[in-house]
């Protein structure tokens, strides 16, 4: 059955892949892309932005697989172009732009306080992809500036200083929306791995960029910034004990030398892990953080079907923790088990990356499989399953991220595969 699945999930993919484009309307001056068909109306106008990275990747494959290079090169640019012309002074990058205009939660401004979320760190990857796929950086020249501005905003207003590691401002719309590492949890106060292994790869991404366009220096200076985070990450994210990363508390009350409560042996921590095994932890294997020993022992934990694994993929949270649940829900979208089309590639490229060849064909087959199904039983795709019966969960004609089936099919199939930066 697993040929027919792949030949059947290839042509949807392929014959499917424009719908995701748009044309330019309202303040949405270049063509763009979005997740879904236009029968989802969720998804189906508005451009987001860690959606829009992988979109880049699966169309990229498309374009391998039929010969037709370029053909979505203007809806790609437009949608880098789209948010680069909403990017304020300061480097504030919205996270979803619509027609009628931006979605901002809160003042995300200067005069606020950098206190609220923005367009998570991707745009610079997706823009590198763009650059690999065409041979050439020219095209992104002129936005190079707004790159650097909105880089700078992170490690100006996103850095724990004690640390050196990135922290959400809020829990909202943090991409993995529920997770319990960060949602409800106080503002400002949880290093995310997620979020921490985004930007190291995006600070790899602009120093790529700057290197493509002959500014070396500036490259290595950016090239150190992201080391100097993957230091950070490996010092306070790792746990020895577990032979996992975790994400990382920082809600401290700062040292006072007046306490004489605490003054004979105030804290030397600067963190503390939130020992909460979702799929995120896996991360630093898809950026590159994890040593080969590291990424051997989250092997080992990725095997184990009391909690992660299942017959569809990965569990997004482990089903031993509390919050585990299956249910519908899509404000917030639901990560506290179901199986993603996102999480099971994530894996898959991190497997790939420490030569677990093996294990990333097993995951493979296992998401063809789950999704093979589903188009048979439903004529589409959907945006999360259950991780043991197979079964659709919610949003029907869901895009997005799911298409990357298509590269790991051509993955399966020993064909060349486009992956992200």
């Amino acid at each position: 059955m697993i040929d027919t699945w792949k030949n059947d999930l290839r042509t949807h993919v392929i014959e499917h892949a424009m719908q995701m484009t748009r044309e330019p309307s309202g303040v949405l001056t270049h063509p763009y892309t979005v997740p879904s068909s236009p029968d989802s109306p969720y998804y189906s106008n508005a451009l987001w932005d860690w959606d829009s990275w992988f979109i880049s990747v699966v169309l990229g494959q498309v374009e391998l697989e039929t010969g037709e290079t370029g053909r979505f090169g203007t809806y790609e640019e437009g949608t880098i172009r789209n948010f680069l012309e909403h990017t304020d002074e300061d480097g504030v990058m919205p996270l979803l732009l619509k027609p009628e205009g931006p979605l901002l939660h809160g003042d995300p401004s200067r005069a606020a306080g950098f206190s609220q979320n923005m367009h998570k760190p991707v745009i610079v990857q997706q823009a590198a992809l763009l650059v690999r796929r065409r041979g050439s950086a020219e095209w992104i020249r002129d936005g190079i500036p707004v790159l650097q501005r909105f880089l700078e905003r992170y490690l100006e207003s996103h850095l724990h200083a004690e640390t050196g590691l990135a922290y959400w401002q809020t829990d909202f719309a943090v991409g993995v929306d529920n997770d319990p590492s960060v949602y409800y949890r106080p503002d400002r106060s949880t290093a995310s791995i997620y979020l921490n292994s985004l930007l190291y790869r995006e600070l790899l991404a602009f120093g790529s960029l700057l290197e493509d366009l002959d500014r070396l220096a500036e490259a290595n200076v950016w090239r150190g910034r992201a080391q100097d985070l993957a230091d950070a990450v490996n010092t306070h994210l790792w746990d020895e004990r577990d032979g996992t990363y975790y994400s990382a508390d920082l809600a401290f009350r700062e040292i006072d030398g007046e306490d004489w409560l605490h003054s004979g042996a105030p804290r030397s921590w600067s963190s503390l892990l939130l020992r909460v095994d979702n799929w995120s932890s896996f991360l630093p294997l898809w950026a590159g953080i994890a040593s080969q020993d590291q990424a051997e022992r989250m092997r080992e934990r990725l095997q184990e079907t009391r909690t992660f694994r299942a017959n569809f993929g990965v569990r997004t949270l482990s089903r031993l923790e509390k919050p585990y649940n299956l249910r519908a829900s899509n404000n917030p979208s639901n990560w506290l088990g179901p199986v993603w089309g996102i999480s099971n590639y994530l894996v898959f490229r991190g497997l790939q990356k420490y030569g677990f060849a093996d294990d990333a064909r097993e995951l493979a087959e296992q998401t063809v499989e789950l999704f093979g199904r589903d188009l048979a039983t439903t004529g589409c795709l959907h945006e999360f399953y259950n991780p043991d019966t197979g079964e659709p969960i919610m949003t029907r004609n869901f895009q997005n991220w799911n298409f990357l089936v298509l590269n790991m099919i051509a993955f399966l199939d020993g064909r060349p595969v486009v992956a992200e930066f």
